[in-house]
């Protein structure tokens, strides 16, 4: 991949929303440059979307519950683990799934508005699956940091505790 093309993508992971003419004057291109710059990386599937995060406890009266389901699965013949993934992500409560090193094969993060919804899900639909193994779910209580942008750091103060002899 091109210096330009990393240098473009590292500018809009940071910020999706910045304008064209500020990334042009950031690169020191013209503005067609980087739309066509822009074009090209969305053709190839190099940049797969546009994305904002939000902070929904903030905007919602109740926040959705996310949980992380560690899943043994056993993998397909001549496929692997995709086919398996692939059936798991079609699912919409899932949101993300990752094939991952250690104890368990995938670890897949599904949405929903309550506790009983997501276990429904896994005890229903998730963990039914034929070459689903086992399943270990993991709520999550509180998010500090999202994708390196730090959540609910609202005031700067020093909040140590004084320690005095």
């Amino acid at each position: 991949m091109k210096e330009n093309e990393i240098e473009l993508l590292r500018l809009i992971e940071k910020n999706a929303n910045l304008e064209v003419e500020k990334i042009a004057k950031l690169m020191g291109k013209s503005i067609e440059e980087v739309r066509e710059l822009l074009n090209q990386l969305e053709e190839k599937k190099a940049i797969l979307g546009y994305s904002t995060l939000i902070d929904w406890a903030k905007v919602l009266d109740g926040e959705e519950v996310t949980a992380m389901v560690d899943v043994k699965v056993t993998p397909a013949r001549g496929v692997g683990f995709d086919k398996v993934a692939e059936r798991i992500y079609r699912f919409p409560e899932v949101k993300a799934v990752y094939l991952m090193s250690g104890a368990y094969d995938l670890s897949v993060s599904v949405k929903g508005k309550t506790m009983t919804e997501i276990g429904n899900f896994i005890s229903e639909k998730l963990s039914t699956l034929d070459s689903v193994l086992s399943t270990t779910t993991h709520f999550v209580l509180k998010r500090y940091k999202h994708d390196g942008i730090i959540l609910h750091d609202d005031d700067d103060d020093d909040k140590r505790i004084v320690v005095s002899p």
